[in-house]
Order: structure tokens, then sequence, then C-alpha cells
């Protein structure tokens, strides 16, 4: 088929690049280039970088609203376009302009986590599962009909970013079933009970309450890893904390028991993977080769 792409980050990278190697794509829409790194200088979303790689055209207007640019979306005469993590609005003018409409990838079972974090906000509230949904567009947000959906378990130590990937590579080979059966799909509205939202995530939510249970910090920490990084003050420093397990033991909130095994409110979690300021992530013995916290020290919130 003759495909429009549309999605910015990682995560719709695979996507682009299982599209390619099956059908014709025929532009690929992203975000516009935007100032990164210590010298500012605009750097390109992901997609636009594999999409330049592979030769694709590339477009990143800033809007999709004006009149002209939804005429030269319309003038490609693409058969479908494919959504995912785009990052702007479809007026309905874009819409309506494919042949077989627009399809979006949503990593959620939806009506679950509709909206934009919907892989943190799974992980942080404790979810057993997710997965991806092929989701046909239309003007809401996330409301569209299902066409397509495959569940994944979400394991005890799962991170945003394992899902992250593991999700992603879903999404790519089902967008590929989905295209393929097309004729045969019968699109499923989604039920109106069991709506959930994925708000953004907030910088405020990652510093860590040591006096909540274990069982929500090991959440908050998986669920914000590895960005924003749900973080910690050991040892005079600030530092994010990006593994972890749960352990069976018990201290005064914050008290590091043992390594990188702290205290909660009730029980305790042990820190496999942390990050201090201006360094890489490290594994928890490395972490501490340099870096002294004497048993007894405390986690603080500042």
């Amino acid at each position: 088929m003759r495909v429009v792409f549309m999605g910015s980050p990682d995560f719709s990278v695979p996507v682009l690049e299982a599209l390619h190697a099956h059908h014709e794509v025929v532009c690929v829409y992203c975000q516009p280039p935007r100032p990164a790194g210590r010298g500012k200088k605009d750097r390109p979303t992901p997609v636009q970088a594999r999409a330049e790689e592979l030769g694709l055209p590339v477009r990143h207007p800033k809007s999709l609203r004006s009149p002209e640019v939804q005429a030269e979306f319309a003038a490609l005469g693409a058969e479908v376009a494919v959504v995912v993590a785009y990052g702007l609005i479809l007026p309905q003018a874009i819409l309506d302009a494919p042949d077989r409409g627009c399809l979006n990838i949503h990593a959620s079972l939806l009506p679950r986590w509709r909206g934009a974090a919907p892989i943190h906000r799974a992980i942080l509230a404790g979810d057993d599962e997710t997965g991806i949904c092929i989701m046909q567009m239309e003007a809401g947000l996330d409301t569209g009909p299902v066409l397509m959906c495959e569940k994944t378990h979400i394991g005890a130590e799962d991170t945003v970013q394992d899902l992250h990937d593991r999700l992603s590579g879903m999404g790519a080979r089902l967008i590929l079933g989905a295209i393929e059966a097309l004729d045969d799909l019968v699109p499923q509205p989604q039920p109106e009970e069991g709506v959930t939202y994925a708000e953004k995530i907030a910088k405020a939510e990652a510093g860590i309450d040591w006096t909540r249970p274990a069982s929500e910090i090991d959440r908050q920490i998986r669920g914000l890893s590895p960005f924003p990084g749900a973080w910690t003050v050991l040892g005079g420093e600030r530092v994010k904390l990006l593994r972890c397990r749960l352990a069976e033991v018990q201290g005064a909130p914050g008290e590091v028991l043992d390594g990188l095994m702290i205290a909660c409110g009730s029980g305790a979690v042990e820190i496999t993977l942390a990050q201090r300021e201006g360094k890489r992530p490290m594994e928890r013995d490395e972490f501490l080769r340099g870096f002294a916290l004497p048993r007894g020290s405390l986690a603080t919130a500042s």
C-alpha cells in the first residue's frame, strides 16, 4: 500500500522500518527538530533521522491545521496513514484524506490509558498486563474503534524501558497484520466502561517519599525509569533510582539497611541500578564501589 507514516520518538522507529520493508512509504511526518544537548543545536527526532537514512521524504510542520499543509498531505494520494506517538492532533481534513483512513498504534489495552503516557501509567497503577491496540482514528482522544489487539504481561521487575521496547516491536508486527487483513477486520467500538486517561508525567511525581509502602515505591521507580527517573537524596547527592526489586525486611522509612536496600513505610526495596548526577547508570555493586553509604544512612526526599 501507499502509506504515510506519522511518528516522532524512538518508540515509532521499528514501525517505520517494518512499513518501509513491506509497503511504499510515500512520506514521513514527524515533530520538527528541537534544541538539545550542551550546544542546544537543533536535533532531529529519531524518526526523522531514520527516515533520512532510509532515503524517505520527511515533513515536519508545526501544525496540521493550515489549508496548505492539508492540501500537501492529500496530494500524496496515500491509501492509509499509520500514526504512532506523533505528537500533533490530526484535524478532520487529515483523518479523511487517506482512502482507507488513519490507523493508530496505541500502547495500552483501550479504553484503559488513553492519552500521553500509557506505559508509565500502567506500571505506576500496578496493572498486571498491557498491550498494543491498532485503532481506527477519529476526532476524539484515542476514542476510535479497535481493529486488532494483543496483550503482554507486566513482569515484577519490568521498567518503562522494558515495556517500551517490547510494545514497540509488537506494534510493528501488529500493524503489518492489520494492513494485510484490513478488508476483513471488523472495527470494535470501545466500551464506555473502564476509560482511564494517562496524563503526562509531571516532575513532581519523581521525588520518593520513603514513608509510603514498598509496593508503591517499587512501582514509582520502575514506572519512571529511565525518564524522568525517580530520585532520592543519598549521602548528600541526588541519585536517580532506575531498577529495583521488593525485599521483605523492615526498618525506619528511608534507612539504608544493606548495600542499596532501603526501608520504606512498610517493607523495603533493593536498588539494582542507580545513577549519580553527571554519571552514567551503574549496577548496584559498581555504584557502591565509588559511593560510600554506611548502613543506617538515610535516604530523603530533599
